[in-house]
């Protein structure tokens, strides 16, 4: 974690570390996790997320899912905008993004928050979490194919075997099933909800490999600004929410640990990971999802999906054994 840390666990939750008297200059570089504490990073959070895909599912039988996960997103950024702005490190830097750098922040927020959490909300709503999740695993082919001329982040032999092998392990694990006829609308979510998550993976890593923003700024103001948007069109379309005191627990849970917390720590990975291994780390929710399932929901894992598990997770590690990572 940097010096002047972001988040700590404490014996009660996720806290704001104390700053530093010594203020960070604007424009000056955040320090980055080592590539190891990256992965790790990275795989605590896509087990929070993981755990997200049930209580999104039991959010979904009262309430509507723009409106949803817009109210998840608003509360999550409520909790992190006043920890900003105490940081006056975190308001020099912001101060002095300038055009650009807000544009960014903007982009980053639409299409993470509005439209790709908006759109997997919807898509979970129309379709089991298998055929969203087998439409999400090919992420890391569309990051992969678009991070080279974007973000100069050449694809190497390994991580190429990598991809083809989780690909293959996904593929093999749903199988033909995992597609309920009929339901080409909750298909064209999905396929939406893909495209907007290989964007958001690339201008996360454009934003947070600069190394200019602490991850606490990246994620509350791109969270702020992103689920205005995704709330105000849920309002307009749906009608304003209503929870239960149940959804509220949902929501509360949702929007404190597994957003405002996990969203932190994964722009901290994003500083060290390239945008295809974090795309390949986030798909590792597939293989997590699928245990839960077993473990809490009484789903069955039979022999072939066992083996697809076993090749998505050896080609999530085949990805990650690289001899030179990016600086």
């Amino acid at each position: 974690m940097p010096r002047r840390g972001v988040w700590r666990e404490g014996g009660g939750g996720a806290i704001i570390a104390p700053l530093r008297p010594a203020l960070r200059a604007p424009g000056a570089a955040i320090s980055r996790p080592s590539p190891r504490a990256a992965v790790a990073l990275a795989l605590f959070v896509t087990f929070l997320w993981s755990t997200s895909w049930v209580l999104i599912k039991v959010g979904l039988r009262e309430l509507a899912p723009l409106s949803f996960a817009g109210l998840r997103y608003a509360l999550a950024a409520l909790l992190l905008l006043p920890a900003l702005a105490l940081r006056p490190a975190d308001r020099a830097a912001l101060g002095g993004l300038g055009l650009r750098g807000w544009a960014e922040l903007t982009g980053l927020g639409l299409v993470l928050y509005a439209v790709t959490q908006g759109a997997q909300f919807a898509a979970l709503a129309l379709l089991p979490a298998a055929s969203v999740g087998l439409v999400l695993a090919f992420s890391p082919l569309a990051v992969a194919v678009a991070s080279a001329p974007l973000l100069h982040e050449r694809l190497e032999r390994r991580q190429g075997a990598g991809l083809a092998l989780f690909l293959a392990g996904a593929l093999l694990y749903f199988g033909a099933g995992a597609w309920p006829a009929g339901r080409a609308a909750g298909l064209a979510v999905a396929l939406l909800a893909l495209a907007a998550n290989a964007a958001a993976s690339i201008l996360g890593r454009a934003v947070n490999r600069r190394g200019r923003l602490s991850p606490l700024a990246v994620t509350a103001v791109s969270m702020g600004l992103g689920s205005a948007a995704l709330l105000a069109t849920g309002i307009a379309l749906e009608g304003p929410p209503r929870p239960s005191p149940a959804g509220w627990a949902i929501l509360a849970w949702l929007a404190a640990v597994n957003t405002a917390l996990a969203f932190t720590l994964w722009n901290r990975a994003l500083q060290r990971l390239t945008a295809t291994e974090s795309s390949l780390l986030n798909n590792t929710m597939l293989v997590q999802v699928a245990v839960l399932a077993w473990l809490f929901l009484g789903e069955r894992l039979g022999g072939r999906e066992i083996v697809g598990l076993a090749l998505a997770l050896g080609g999530v590690a085949l990805a990650q054994l690289r001899g030179r990572r990016p600086r």
